[in-house]
């Protein structure tokens, strides 16, 4: 025993390396395999130093050497253990981030429909089996980059459940809301990254994730053109309905704001203000003018340019219908909601 560390050989770091690897794959903590390793050296040495006690050929001095050794080899064992843990560990943690961005995949495609695989799938991801959830659609500030960076552990934090997928222009995701408290946190999280995000509306089954996905997906074009905000598809249906067909849309604007969009800039800038705060005061002259710092009956002068520049009455609910439908789709159309070409000019009825 004492002869082999006087040996000049090269160290065999083989086993603590293979050690190392296995104890990654069992999910032995770091820390404890290293304990282990130092108990069992401390067991060595303590059998080395009775061992040597009967030999009195042994000096102190060559126990003192001995030490060195004994030590030297631990130090190099623990320093091959754990790297080799650290390597197994990087692997296996990309394998399981391989697999759960596949399962999420997999619910946002609808590939999954029977109800066993379903819910394997929901416990893999660390989801509930039943709703309600949302999925989040974030729109990304470069292909690879996340939207919500690590808002995977922020709403852990926050006891939300949640799984993630990126995509080349969207961050995705599925998040599990049993409450209206947890789906306020939620929110607050989204918006602390400063960037546009729709939200579906709440649905029951893993089932509908898909569905939820286009929803998510018509909330963010509703952003379009628009600051960082957090939109849920419940809060302007019109809106996002709108989105869902842009080609009708541009048609839409043409019709009822062609010819609004053709006046000179700062004309059309305020009176398509005016429009839209009206729209948003619920109709009211003196809550529009309130907030458009203006005289009530400055408000009602645009109203009527108005409605002399686009031949249509905002008295006549079905014109009022039309031109709210047609304001609603302004910004998702290009250059920051100012019609482009294809929008000067209204088609003829």
């Amino acid at each position: 025993m004492l002869e082999y560390f006087t040996t000049t050989d090269p160290v065999d770091v083989g086993p603590p390396k293979e050690t190392g690897r296995l104890r990654a794959e069992q999910g032995v903590p770091l820390a404890e395999t290293l304990h282990a390793y130092r108990i069992g050296f401390e067991f060595l040495w303590s059998e080395m130093v009775e061992e040597a006690a009967r030999h009195e050929a042994v000096t102190d001095a060559m126990l003192v050497s001995l030490a060195a050794e004994v030590w030297w080899l631990s130090g190099e064992y623990s320093v091959a253990v754990a790297a080799a843990y650290r390597e197994a560990s990087s692997e296996l943690m990309l394998q399981r981030e391989q697999e759960r961005s596949v399962l999420v995949e997999a619910l946002f495609t609808g590939v999954i429909a029977d109800p066993t695989r379903l819910g394997e799938t929901a416990r893999t991801l660390g989801l509930p089996a039943t709703g309600p959830f949302v999925v989040v659609a974030a729109a990304v500030p470069a292909p690879g980059r996340e939207a919500l960076p690590a808002i995977e552990s922020t709403l852990r934090a926050a006891r939300i459940s949640s799984a993630w997928r990126l995509l080349p222009d969207e961050q995705i995701g599925v998040v599990a809301l049993p409450s209206a408290g947890t789906e306020k946190a939620a929110i607050a999280a989204f918006r602390r990254h400063r960037t546009r995000v729709g939200v579906s509306p709440p649905y029951e089954s893993l089932r509908d994730t898909p569905q939820g996905l286009h929803f998510a997906r018509l909330a963010l074009a509703g952003l379009r053109g628009r600051n960082p905000g957090v939109s849920r598809f419940d809060d302007n249906p019109l809106t996002m309905l709108v989105a869902a067909a842009p080609a009708e849309a541009a048609r839409m604007v043409r019709v009822n704001l062609g010819a609004l969009l053709e006046l000179p800039e700062q004309e059309r800038a305020r009176l398509l203000q005016t429009l839209e705060t009206w729209f948003d005061a619920h109709g009211s002259a003196p809550e529009t003018g309130e907030s458009l710092y203006v005289h009530p009956n400055t408000v009602r002068y645009r109203l009527r340019r108005i409605e002399e520049v686009t031949g249509r009455s905002l008295q006549d609910p079905k014109a009022v219908m039309e031109i709210g439908a047609a304001l609603a789709a302004l910004p998702l159309l290009t250059n920051g909601g100012v019609a482009a070409e294809n929008t000067s000019r209204p088609t003829p009825e």
